[in-house]
């Protein structure tokens, strides 16, 4: 589901449990705990009503048919899935942006062995943290996310502000044809420049969809941004909106999305006070490059409920370890070209090319002998990243396991968020402060797949 007003939220839940997606763990009562019922992501190979011309062929998919579910935890609460591969492809599932234990990371022979066709994999851990996050492949990930292989994740938590509606939002592009059918799904040059956009651009996979809201009531838009290349400014026109929370977490200090630059990876929660005309139309739009585009609209239904967006209650901080400076070790770490050629025969796909590099190293792919760790994080430390952006192209860097709290960048002034991905613009240095404290080896890459699968990727190993 992608809109949820309170009326409807009973009918969600047994929607959800009778399909065996969504809100698995819910019942009428309150919430399972202690073993719940598997969500069973299956991957699948459909075709999809994406352009005009008819039917596309060769997208991919968890369940029957349509775009990915949408999965619905709850902060502190037991989460199972059991991911079974339908498709001729080996693959994975990395839950981006949720703390769990190293094992269930999803990356191939770094953390877990790969899911081969007709064999499952069983995922188990408590979400530590409420928010908007999404799952998607560590694997193939450049056909795999691109054919349509990535799903929002809500996280819950009991004790938020009440909203009259709320819509979650997936965000990507396809590579397709004028046929309607899928081309390659890169370009050499642009994977060594901005990355290879797509040609037909939508929001829970339709073009410019559009959702009811209560005239006058408050609206949670969550938003993800499933691509794999695009670099996103939003707007909101025709309402009051404020930033709650992004990449998972609340904001310091609320704003307003005024061409918000968000990349591939990251997330933002907007609060929207719809209008109190029936009718009246509210729209997200990206607004950068030289095509803004409206990406989804709300409508205003009904008497207006005359709610003020000023009487919403702070979101609850994630318990995120605060990073002690005093302490902390200062790891130093540079982006940049190569010129220097990795070959990679790994089974998670090489796009025979090397372009990008973490300290001169490009990543040798998905093989049993990855590059050396970047450091040795001693559990419980704290540390410092101080990364430099040597490249004239933004980079949304992601840490897997861990959240970081943006400290200063040297291009501008920065709220101390805490994220999990960060938009590294060019000849950017930034410092990222964090808590290494989970054990085991730990991605750190570019969330543009071609950066990241052409060598923008390496890992941090907490010991």
């Amino acid at each position: 589901m992608t809109v949820l007003t309170r009326r409807g939220l009973l009918k969600t839940a047994a929607v959800a449990g009778a399909s065996g997606i969504g809100l698995s763990a819910m019942k009428f009562g309150g919430w399972a705990a202690a073993r719940p019922e598997p969500v069973v992501l299956r991957t699948a190979r459909i075709q999809a009503k994406l352009m005009d011309v008819g039917q596309t062929r060769d997208v991919l998919t968890y369940g029957d048919a349509g775009m990915p579910p949408v999965l619905r935890m709850r902060k502190g609460e037991p989460f199972a899935a059991r991911l079974v591969n339908a498709i001729d492809d080996p693959t994975t599932i990395h839950w981006h942006g949720i703390r769990v234990p190293n094992k269930m990371d999803g990356v191939p022979f770094l953390v877990q062995p790969y899911v081969y066709t007709g064999d499952h994999f069983d995922y188990a851990f408590t979400p530590p943290d409420a928010g908007t996050f999404w799952y998607h492949p560590h694997c193939n990930t450049l056909t795999q996310i691109g054919h349509g292989l990535t799903g929002v994740i809500v996280v819950e938590n009991p004790g938020d502000p009440k909203f009259d509606s709320e819509v979650v939002l997936n965000l990507r592009d396809w590579r397709l044809g004028d046929d309607g059918q899928f081309i390659e799904q890169f370009r050499p040059r642009d994977a060594a420049r901005t990355g290879t956009y797509g040609t037909v651009r939508t929001a829970n996979w339709l073009d410019q969809p559009q959702y009811d809201a209560p005239a006058g009531g408050l609206v949670r838009l969550r938003v993800a941004i499933t691509d794999v290349t695009r670099i996103y400014a939003f707007r909101v026109d025709g309402s009051e909106a404020t930033v709650m929370a992004l990449d998972g977490n609340p904001v310091p200090r609320r704003f307003s999305p005024d061409a918000l630059l968000l990349g591939p990876g990251q997330r933002m929660e907007l609060a929207i006070r719809m209008p109190d005309d029936e009718g009246a139309i509210v729209s997200l739009r990206d607004v950068r490059g030289t095509k803004p585009k409206v990406l989804a609209t709300l409508r205003a239904t009904g008497s207006s409920l005359k709610r003020d967006i000023r009487d919403l209650a702070p979101l609850e901080a994630n318990p995120v370890a605060e990073v002690d400076l005093t302490a902390a070790q200062h790891i130093s770490l540079a982006l940049s070209a190569t010129a220097e050629n990795i070959p990679s025969d790994g089974i998670c796909g090489s796009l025979g090319y090397s372009f990008w590099a973490i300290n001169k190293v490009p990543w040798s792919g998905d093989t049993s002998d990855p590059t050396a760790p970047l450091a040795e994080l001693k559990l419980g430390g704290s540390y410092v990243i101080d990364m430099e952006n040597l490249t004239p192209q933004s980079h949304p860097m992601h840490l897997h396991g861990m959240s970081f709290k943006v400290l200063s960048s040297s291009t501008r002034p920065v709220q101390p968020l805490i994220s999990d991905t960060y938009l590294i613009q060019p000849n950017e240095k930034v410092s990222l402060g964090f808590v290494a404290d989970s054990p085991g080896d730990w991605l750190l890459h570019c969330h543009i797949i071609e950066h990241q699968k052409s060598g923008m990727t390496s890992y941090f190993r907490v010991v």
